[in-house]
């Protein structure tokens, strides 16, 4: 007998949660808040929207499905199931982290507070979450395949994001190496490349495009495409600035051969969760062969 479907709520903190652990009492939490000019009702009615928004979407689960919950921080050690549909109840980056742990599994973003957030990601209320279900377990949902970015060490470590991957000096200092894109290489040195995908390009991307004269066009939400960027370029004898933006198609590459002493790469912002590339390690980016299936509206 196959087994039911298992709803996976995916959350984080509230800022109010975060605050009372790092001050100790609401008392100083109320001190620390009004200091900067900022009120505690505020801070209290976003961590109660983000609690009835959690008890409404857990109150939508089948009875006879199993359950799971995950905070963002425990992320990457929870083991999804193939059988699984995640609810990410949170803002948009929310779906962005947890994108990168799973395969085909749909998500069904929820945004606990409409209005406040951009709603790329979290399309549905929770409100919304039992007819959702209904929909994805009947096969009638609409399904979004979103491409994700994939970084690869030569020695075999790997890591995927739904937005961006990064890679540079982890203190912002130069990063120095070879970059070799499909129409040529060159000696670098920079605050790092930036290589994102569809999603990525309503976020970073847009800043890194913004006032360049060689900014190619952004890939569309779910083109199966990838814009890269070098910031900040830094002409010398020895390095060059002549190729700093671009796209990758499906079948292509950025290379990156490391002549600094470390570089790292995160994707998302993520970087607690990040690989180290050392002097003569070669980084490969390119799109995942994995997708993110988001449910739309």
């Amino acid at each position: 007998m196959p087994l039911a479907p298992r709803a996976v709520v995916v959350h984080r903190r509230s800022e109010l949660e975060e605050l009372v652990d790092r001050h100790g009492t609401r008392g100083q939490v109320e001190f620390f808040l009004r200091s900067r000019g900022r009120d505690l009702a505020d801070v209290q009615d976003r961590h109660d929207a983000l609690a009835e928004a959690l008890r409404t979407v857990r109150a939508a689960v089948p009875t006879d499905w199993r359950r799971g919950d995950v905070e963002r921080g425990d992320l990457h050690r929870f083991a999804f199931d193939p059988q699984d549909v995640c609810l990410v109840v949170g803002p948009d980056g929310l779906v962005a982290n947890t994108a990168k742990y799973l395969r085909d599994q749909p998500v069904v973003g929820v945004d606990p507070e409409p209005g406040r957030n951009a709603g790329i990601l979290v399309r549905h209320v929770a409100a919304q979450v039992a007819r959702v279900l209904a929909d994805v377990v009947g096969g009638s949902a609409r399904v979004e395949d979103r491409a994700l970015v994939r970084a690869t060490l030569d020695d075999g470590t790997s890591l995927d994001a739904l937005n961006e991957v990064y890679l540079g000096d982890s203190g912002h200092q130069s990063a120095r190496y070879r970059l070799t894109s499909p129409d040529g290489d060159e000696r670098q040195s920079s605050s790092g490349v930036v290589v994102t995908t569809g999603t990525g390009a309503t976020g970073w991307a847009t800043s890194l495009a913004r006032g360049r004269d060689d900014t190619p066009p952004l890939p569309r939400p779910t083109e199966l495409t990838l814009a890269w960027f070098v910031r900040e370029a830094w002409p010398s004898p020895t390095t060059g600035v002549s190729r700093t933006a671009g796209l990758l198609a499906a079948r292509e590459e950025l290379t990156v051969v490391v002549e600094s002493d470390a570089l790292v790469l995160f994707g998302d912002g993520l970087e607690a969760d990040r690989l180290t590339a050392t002097w003569g390690q070669t980084v490969r980016l390119g799109l995942s062969e994995r997708r993110l299936r988001l449910v739309a509206r």
